[in-house]
């Protein structure tokens, strides 16, 4: 019978090294700065598609589209009828265009913001030398430079064909002006409206759901409270009803201070006082809401 014998290691030590290839990185070291640039480049290029697959370019170009369209009809009607002044206020056109505004927020915000917290990437942003003010700073700046663009690109179109159609250059460029200090005072209150709504849930959908409720049901709320104040005689109300929704809000404090037309109804838009209260209720939601999202990623970061 064979008789087997344990087998012994063999003298001396086997220990290898092996060289794979690895470094150290001896580049420069960007530091915070470069790396909140590169996520609000990212974040921005992501608000409208850009990087991404052709299935998430479709809707935000088109609703730049649909944002734009309308700016050249009215200037192709103007230059042909050779008019006098333009169909819409540069103050006014944002108003008009409120719904397509609306689902442009809700259906980005949640895109900036909803998808870091359900793939569970955020704290990776902040194991690299970017803090949470750094993170809330770059996607709350990337969403409002995207509205901006959404808003503004219309304004410039009716105020290159206005020029076209030689109407008046200095009231033309003065409500132009004051069409862009309208329409970025909305970009930074709907995009931080959106973005603390959106960094509730990581579930995009429903990310989505709830910030169109926020915007349609508050303006249709708030436009029909106004309506029946306005038909009960109650005039004096209407003005401060409209602190409660973020449409009406940019509308009263522009009719205030930037010489825009009421859409409150019976035109009964808010006073130099009253429009003060407008200029710090917008200010304070800006405020709250970036607030609240440092508050929000604070705990997300952990």
């Amino acid at each position: 019978m064979a008789v087997e014998h344990p087998v012994t290691a063999p003298a001396g030590d086997q220990t290898r090294i092996h060289n794979i290839g690895y470094r150290a990185y001896d580049g420069p070291r960007l530091g915070r700065s470069y790396a909140t640039r590169s996520l609000y480049s990212q974040s921005l290029r992501g608000s409208y598609g850009l990087g991404r697959s052709v299935k998430s370019k479709v809707l935000p170009m088109l609703l730049f589209v649909v944002m734009c369209v309308p700016a050249a009809i009215m200037v192709a009607v103007a230059v042909a009828t050779k008019a006098n002044d333009l169909p819409v206020d540069y103050t006014r056109y944002a108003i008009v265009m409120q719904a397509v505004i609306s689902l442009y927020i809700a259906s980005q915000a949640p895109q900036s913001v909803s998808r870091d917290l359900r793939f569970k990437t955020v704290p990776l942003y902040f194991s690299r030398p970017i803090e949470t003010a750094d993170y809330v700073r770059a996607k709350y700046a990337a969403l409002a430079s995207a509205m901006f663009i959404l808003t503004a690109a219309p304004l410039l179109v009716l105020y290159v064909g206005a020029l076209l159609a030689k109407l008046d250059f200095a009231d033309q460029t003065k409500g132009f002006a004051q069409g862009l200090v309208s329409v970025a005072l909305l970009s930074l209150l709907f995009a931080g409206i959106g973005l603390v709504i959106a960094s509730v849930t990581p579930r995009r959908g429903f990310g989505i759901a709830a910030v169109i409720a926020v915007m349609t049901i508050s303006y249709g709320a708030v436009s029909t409270l106004q309506a029946i104040a306005d038909a009960q005689g109650s005039t004096d109300a209407v003005p401060w009803i409209g602190l409660f929704s973020p449409v009406t809000l940019i509308d009263g404090l522009q009719t205030a201070f930037l010489g825009a037309s009421s859409a409150f109804p019976g035109a009964a838009g808010p006073s130099n006082g009253e429009g003060a209260v407008y200029v710090l209720a917008v200010l304070g939601l800006i405020a709250a809401c970036y607030g609240l999202l440092l508050r929000r990623y604070r705990k997300v970061g952990l």
